[in-house]
């Protein structure tokens, strides 16, 4: 009789053991799909930083025939809260895209790359839509002042390189439309 009990404990334990060995693999698998999970590479967002709001259209036109050179979409910095914000924090500007900043008056105007992640041609343009200054591949995150060597009242960013592909230089002009807000 002894032995029949001693049996069945045996059984019981061994069953026991099993059961254990199939609970502790159990608890184990969501800690190894964590571990995978979180080692495996995250997807990388293609838009990064605020997105692009078209306010409109700009055309840089040739100083002498008047032909266009090119054309983009344009976002609008023309309070002092998005002229002091500019194109901060974007990683990425599509090359048919550029922000249009339209100044309080014509004077000699400055800007900086501070927290301005990408490279850009800044275009300084007077009061008769002629353009006077251009400062091309100007240097990310940097303090370093950017200035007009003339007076102007609208400023153009584009992405560094657009000027010297299009052909775009001082004495030429642009003309822009706004979208109805």
């Amino acid at each position: 009789m002894a032995s029949k009990i001693q049996k069945t404990n045996r059984k019981r334990i061994k069953a026991n053991k099993k059961r254990g060995s199939w609970l502790l693999l159990l608890l184990f698998i969501p800690i190894i799909a964590g571990v995978i999970i979180s080692i495996m590479p995250k997807p990388v967002s293609k838009i990064s930083g605020p997105q692009f709001r078209k306010e409109g259209e700009l055309q840089f036109l040739s100083g002498e025939k008047g032909s266009v050179l090119a054309r983009v979409d344009i976002e609008l910095a023309d309070d002092d809260l998005s002229r002091t914000r500019g194109l901060m924090w974007r990683k990425t500007m599509e090359e048919d895209q550029g922000m249009l900043f339209i100044m309080e008056q014509t004077e000699m105007q400055s800007f900086w790359m501070l927290n301005t992640y990408i490279s850009l041609d800044i275009i300084f343009v007077d009061e008769d839509l002629e353009i006077v200054t251009i400062r091309p591949d100007t240097e990310p995150q940097s303090l370093k002042p950017v200035a007009s060597s003339q007076a102007a009242r609208y400023v153009v960013e584009v992405n560094a390189g657009f000027c010297a592909k299009y052909g775009i230089t001082q004495g030429d002009r642009i003309a822009f439309n706004l979208l109805p807000q």
